[in-house]
């Protein structure tokens, strides 16, 4: 079938909205009709050149939302018909790390999700006689994409497909991130370093996880807003004597759990700096830049704290996103005030511009 994809031709240009040509799916993959994609700082990431594992031409995305329209041969998790969150994480819920409560690192397709391929090491898009390849597993800049069954999460039909999709990455990321990595305790107290969309989720992560304190650090005093909407209890303009006000708010000690969601490693430190001695958890998760590097000094460890990463939130997406969009339908999470934008695929280039300038929080292109 044809289909009017944004591809990814060269790095550090503008994407090429056209049509291209999708092939049906193979054994264990299924035909997704989108019908909502978010615009995701990864993506401006790999388009940029700075990811050192990027690749071009490729069709970009990876935010997406839809409904299954075609299974290829031996699929049974989901059906024509089905509502879905497109995970570029996927879980196949057989391997050593699907059976582990301790992690959602799925190994099943990793290879050849990494080279961009889908799991038999072939690609369903194609323009003419030229490959191209797919985005991290899922490539959702477009009307339609062909994933792996275990790749899409089956969702409540009720839920606007526009707000399902910033759970496919940056909403379940910082959700996740609280609830899954660092199971927050109630009572307990946070800081939120960065208040874009995966922080804004590590707030509302926070709230839903019993937390009777919620500090969000941003420059931003619009993001500051926004934060204090979804669930933060104080909010402080990002400045040098940050860490020193967090320890003199928490009687010396830090914050029992600290969450680093602008990829700076500068701030990175701050929240190892920030968390409390004795047993404080400092939370990993903005993507650094190719070759930068964390500087921890051993005593702040030696001293109690602990630091970690967190991969897509720690959430397993078959079995977890749903009942995150669950909690949206109930009313726990504010979805309409994260989609701050709306936007027909031709404008993607317009997003990213808006992303670079840190305007609104999220921008969902509806197909």
């Amino acid at each position: 079938m044809q289909v009017r994809a944004a591809v990814l031709e060269e790095f550090g240009r503008p994407l090429a909205v056209q049509d291209v040509e999708l092939a049906d799916p193979k054994a264990g993959e299924v035909l997704v009709r989108l019908e909502a994609c978010g615009v995701c700082h990864t993506d401006l990431y790999t388009a940029s050149g700075a990811d050192p594992s990027g690749y071009a031409p490729c069709v970009l995305g990876h935010e997406g939302a839809g409904v299954v329209e075609a299974v290829g041969p031996d699929v049974t998790l989901v059906a024509a018909g089905d509502h879905v969150v497109t995970l570029f994480a996927p879980e196949c819920g057989k391997c050593v790390h699907c059976l582990s409560p301790r992690t959602n690192r799925c190994t099943a397709i990793r290879d050849q999700q990494g080279l961009g391929y889908l799991p038999d090491g072939t690609a369903r898009f194609s323009r003419g006689d030229e490959e191209l390849r797919h985005f991290m597993g899922t490539s959702t800049f477009a009307d339609a994409t062909v994933m792996p069954e275990i790749a899409l999460a089956k969702v409540s039909p009720e839920a606007p497909l526009a707000g399902c999709a910033p759970f496919a990455c940056g909403l379940s990321t910082g959700i996740g991130a609280a609830l899954y990595t660092a199971q927050v305790a109630p009572g307990s107290t946070c800081v939120v370093f960065g208040c874009g969309l995966v922080g804004l989720g590590a707030v509302i992560g926070a709230r839903l996880a019993g937390a009777e304190r919620i500090v969000a650090i941003d420059l931003s005093e619009e993001r500051l807003a926004e934060a204090r909407r979804h669930g933060a209890t104080d909010t402080r303009v990002a400045a040098d004597d940050t860490v020193d006000w967090i320890r003199s708010e928490t009687a010396g000690f830090g914050a029992d759990y600290t969450f680093e969601a602008t990829g700076n490693v500068q701030v990175m430190q701050q929240a190892v700096e920030a968390a409390r001695e004795a047993w404080g958890l400092a939370t990993m998760i903005g993507v650094a830049g190719k070759g930068e590097m964390l500087d921890v000094v051993p005593r702040l460890l030696i001293t109690g704290r602990r630091v970690t990463g967190s991969s897509f939130g720690g959430v397993k997406g078959r079995s977890q996103v749903p009942g995150l969009v669950d909690r949206w339908l109930a009313g726990e999470i504010d979805v309409d005030a994260l989609v701050t934008a709306r936007i027909p695929l031709d404008e993607v280039n317009e997003a990213f511009e808006a992303m670079e300038r840190q305007e609104g929080i999220r921008t969902v292109i509806e197909l």
